[in-house]
């Protein structure tokens, strides 16, 4: 899954983002939280104290602002859009609402183990720190007063970047990520950084750091993985945007399991850089990874997207690509990816696609049911160069700090990959490219992609550790579509559609490359249709 510069660990967000400086919060460290016990009691349901918006207070010496319509729900309910607006018209502080969702934090975290590291403390200075501001006059940056998360295996300045493993607790970031550094200039509040599995490696979020991160919807399947602490902490109402990457389905997989929003956006959109690693990651390890958000809606991940896109001279394979490209004449032509015949698929998912190929059709798209590009051949590249790079760099040291479930994980991973020499990975590297244009030229027919993000059910929060075989079967017979797309680089939407038997389900938009608007534009439009899907989660979590 997501790999952060796993060498280290081997030796060890409608539109432009104006860019304005915000306060950095103080960077006290804080101690991390126990993890969730395996019988964890019921949720327990938010305070009442800052549920709802109190009225904003007068400024002396300046005019009052203009009164927003904000929402009847409660705080940590809104989403990042209509936050960031309740605070930018005065409807609402930056304080209230951060207090809210650290209320709410405080409610559901100690169940769920989502949230790591824990910022209140910092986070509520910060918000008073946002208040002034506003009153002053500055300049408010997109997200200006509104909380987030961040995961915990990239760069956070002041604080440990463990990546899940005891052995890494030490290692305290000089400095903050690039894509850390964008969501702070533009105003946002961090709660907290959110848990993820040893060196993000697995589709489960499970250490022995942190403990077990369970999925609000049901303790008995995953949240997801490696971005899981961000795909709970999000869809429980800890946070409006949760940051995450991927570089296997990392952001596509929790937001699945969790009844939420991501764009995994096309390499080089979004910077990427840790400054605590001793070593650069491996070449195409960095071109399939990809930092992203996990959101509650639509909106709120096309906000994210553009925040987190802004420049930082640092990474060298970022570019200042639009964020909009031109539309398609005519309806947009999308493709309902065939599933290839080894593939055994639920009736839940054909049910789901089905669903969200109708409410494609009904918004103005052509949907035709289509076989994309070798998508078998791609997953292979994608398998065999990561893993070959893995085992040339990194398995060593991995293997050296890292806990029996993860090593069963790994080796089924491993298991399903052919370790290549310098010809075959040479000759590999040459095969991406090439899967690259067949997928660019299929775009200029099908500009969107429809495909499942899983073809079964989700499973438990630990399944990966049952066997080497379980592991391959997940990854290549459930998780395709997923994995194959990170060694194309191209961006991938997914947005929830169903909830079978209480649990959620997710499709998959994918675009070519940089054409982030058309996968999200697709999911705006399934979204319309069946609503946000977390606030069903969010009357259950109550009940």
């Amino acid at each position: 899954m997501a790999k952060k510069s796993a060498s280290k660990k081997a030796s060890a967000k409608q539109g432009s983002a104006k860019q304005a400086s915000s306060k950095k919060a103080a960077t006290k460290k804080a101690a991390p939280k126990k993890a969730a016990k395996k019988s964890p009691a019921k949720p327990v349901a938010a305070k009442k104290s800052a549920a709802k918006a109190a009225p904003a207070k007068k400024v002396a010496g300046k005019p009052a602002a203009k009164k927003a319509r904000i929402p009847s729900t409660p705080i940590w309910q809104w989403t990042a859009v209509q936050t960031a607006a309740a605070i930018r018209a005065g409807a609402v502080s930056a304080e209230e609402v951060t207090k809210a969702h650290v209320e709410r934090m405080n409610a559901v975290n100690p169940r769920l183990n989502a949230v790591v590291f824990d910022f209140s403390v910092e986070a509520l200075k910060a918000a008073k720190a946002a208040d002034r501001a506003r009153a002053k006059g500055a300049d408010l940056g997109p997200l200006h007063g509104v909380p987030i998360t961040i995961k915990e295996n990239v760069d956070y300045q002041g604080y440990p970047n463990p990546n899940g493993v005891k052995a890494l607790l030490g290692q305290i970031a000089p400095s903050d990520s690039p894509v850390v550094r964008n969501l702070k200039n533009a105003g946002a509040i961090v709660l907290g950084l959110t848990n993820t599995p040893e060196f993000s490696f697995r589709a489960f979020t499970d250490n022995p750091l942190h403990g077990l991160t369970l999925n609000p919807w049901d303790e008995a399947i995953t949240c997801g993985g490696s971005s899981g602490g961000a795909g709970a902490a999000v869809a429980a109402g800890v946070g409006t945007i949760g940051h995450g990457n991927d570089i296997g389905g990392s952001l596509r997989w929790p937001a699945h399991c969790n009844g939420i929003v991501t764009i995994k956006p096309t390499q080089g959109r979004i910077p990427a850089y840790n400054e605590s690693a001793p070593a650069e990651r491996p070449m195409l390890a960095h071109l399939m990874s990809a930092q992203g958000p996990l959101t509650r809606s639509v909106a709120d991940a096309r906000l994210a997207l553009a925040v987190m896109s802004q420049r930082d001279p640092r990474d060298p394979w970022w570019v200042p690509a639009p964020l909009e490209g031109p539309k398609p004449k005519g309806p947009i032509k999308v493709a309902l990816a065939k599933i290839p015949g080894d593939m055994k698929v639920d009736v839940s998912v054909r049910a789901a696609l089905t669903q969200a190929a109708d409410d494609l059709q009904k918004s103005g798209y052509r949907v035709e049911e289509v076989e994309v590009p070798d998508i078998n051949g791609v997953w292979r590249t994608w398998a065999d160069v990561l893993t070959t790079e893995v085992v040339a760099l990194q398995e060593a040291g991995m293997m050296a700090v890292t806990s029996d479930d993860f090593k069963i994980a790994w080796k089924g991973m491993r298991k399903g990959a052919n370790i290549l020499d310098r010809e075959g990975f040479m000759r590999a590297t040459a095969d991406r490219n090439a899967h690259i244009r067949r997928w660019q030229l299929f775009f200029e027919d099908y500009p969107v992609i429809l495909a499942p993000t899983t073809v079964q059910p989700t499973p438990g929060p630990r399944e990966d550790t049952i066997s080497e075989d379980r592991v391959l079967e997940f990854f290549h017979d459930e998780l395709r579509f997923i994995s194959a797309i990170n060694v194309l680089g191209l961006p991938g939407a997914v947005v929830p559609v169903s909830i079978h038997r209480g649990r959620p389900i997710g499709v998959q938009l994918i675009a070519g490359r940089y054409r982030e608007d058309l996968a999200l534009a697709a999911a705006e439009a399934i979204e319309k249709r069946a609503g946000m899907l977390v606030r069903h989660l969010w009357e259950k979590m109550a009940g």
